[in-house]
């Protein structure tokens, strides 16, 4: 991936199994965002290509596709369950379908007392619970997560920790992108650890953990993108 002379992803190559989680990890300008940005089609490869079960990808096709990027992106006017029906029915869900998705969802996460509030009025926590109600409510079969739990207290990273889980182990194939390394060993079967554009650590976690003398990933981290931010430091 080129930007005029700048590349920002370079000979980069992986897979994603179908029904595993898998992390796409990285520091602040490793290339997550616009390697996901290549996956959704808004940022056509300038080389490479990118194939769902041997054939080439594309947003319109028949995977149905569920992304939570890191920015909430709802119609902060309008009511919860208008919101979540309306982004249903967008996704080929039934008026009456929509509701109950959304319904089911909202007690899940209790804000089913918030159904009828502006988005405007909820926190940032809650706004980020029903976007993640959205993304999956047609349960996709393939999610990309951008940093789903964002800003959660321990209490409710776990329990969008639960769902995810869940819709991992009903067959979805689940992209996570997050800093936190909890959730990685929690949820990720393999990982990719991405630096300046190209791969500095990939397989399973184990296998990651085993090349870097069993260190933490938390270590890990700090080990590969810490060298990169000494060099910005003495630049």
């Amino acid at each position: 991936m080129q930007f005029g002379s700048v590349k920002v992803i370079n000979n980069l190559s992986f897979s994603v199994k179908k029904g595993e989680t898998f992390g796409l990890l990285g520091s602040n300008g490793s290339g997550k965002t616009t390697t996901i940005r290549a996956l959704l089609g808004i940022y056509p490869p300038t080389s490479g290509e990118l194939l769902v079960e041997g054939k080439p990808y594309s947003v319109a096709g028949d995977v149905r596709l569920g992304y939570l990027p890191e920015e909430r992106g709802l119609y902060k006017k309008e009511s919860v369950i208008d919101t979540m029906v309306y982004f249903g029915q967008l996704k080929g869900l039934s008026r009456d379908d929509a509701r109950n998705e959304a319904t089911a969802f909202l007690e899940r996460v209790g804000l089913a007392d918030k159904a009828k509030t502006r988005l405007d009025k909820l926190s940032g926590g809650q706004q980020q619970k029903v976007q993640l109600g959205i993304t999956i409510m047609d349960k996709p079969d393939l999610l990309i997560l951008d940093e789903p739990t964002k800003g959660f207290d321990p209490v409710n990273r776990r329990l969008l920790m639960n769902i995810i889980e869940e819709h991992q182990k009903k067959g979805a194939t689940v992209i996570l992108v997050t800093h936190q390394m909890e959730e990685v060993e929690r949820l990720c079967d393999r990982i990719i650890l991405l630096k300046d554009g190209k791969a500095a650590a990939y397989g399973t976690v184990s296998d990651v953990r085993k090349a870097h003398d069993g260190k933490s990933l938390d270590d890990i981290f700090i080990e590969i993108y810490g060298e990169a931010d000494k060099e910005a430091d003495n630049a």
